[in-house]
């Protein structure tokens, strides 16, 4: 029998992700998000800027589970550890689901992703990493995940550049589907009451790139 020791670490399972500024746990049925140290940063400022965007992230995920939007439940939020424990989704990555599906299932899906983005916009909420990547499909409902990145904001631009974000993302990884896929997402979107605004707004960017 193995005692455990006073002021013994524990020591964390080995992550199912490494990401550029975090990694993932899965434990007993939890998905933990571990913010880890840049050595590159100072020490204190990097401590202060990771509690500042893991309690950022805790409360974007849980303004968009009241909003209506299907994420994962936030459990727990360590500050001082940089950690979030949240609902583990077990559902396939929606970026392999488009991949498989014929034009018109293709067409549903992003029609419905359209929807689900026109609801984070009305509430104010910007993903900033809006990829089919961070969408899982879990039965028959899509969640949204990794709001790392993300803000509140009501600027019209921000809203827009978030489209722009994903628009450029799908071309990328759809080339022979984009069109279908974008035009699904452009009829979910009109559920938000300043699409005008927003499309308007995209074009704007989009011209603004080319001249740059």
């Amino acid at each position: 029998m193995l005692l455990k020791r006073k002021n013994q670490v524990k020591i964390d399972p080995e992550p199912i992700y490494k990401g550029a500024e975090a990694n993932l746990y899965h434990e007993n049925n939890k998905l933990i998000k571990h913010r880890v140290r840049k050595k590159y940063r100072i020490p204190e400022l990097d401590k202060k800027l990771r509690r500042r965007r893991t309690k950022r992230e805790a409360k974007l995920l849980d303004d968009a589970r009241r909003a209506g939007i299907k994420v994962p439940k936030v459990y727990e939020t360590r500050r001082d550890e940089c950690k979030i424990l949240m609902e583990f989704i077990d559902g396939e990555p929606l970026r392999d689901i488009i991949i498989e599906s014929g034009e018109k299932e293709t067409g549903k899906i992003a029609g419905k992703i359209g929807k689900i983005i026109a609801v984070l916009h009305e509430s104010d909420l910007i993903h900033n990493d809006l990829t089919t990547s961070n969408m899982l499909l879990y039965k028959d409902e899509i969640y949204m995940i990794d709001f790392g990145l993300g803000v509140m904001s009501k600027r019209l631009e921000d809203k827009a550049m978030d489209m722009v974000v994903l628009k450029k993302s799908l071309r990328a990884m759809y080339p022979v589907k984009f069109e279908v896929i974008w035009e699904g997402i452009c009829a979910g979107y009109r559920n938000y009451d300043n699409y005008l605004e927003i499309f308007k707004r995209i074009e704007t960017i989009e011209k603004r790139a080319r001249y740059l």
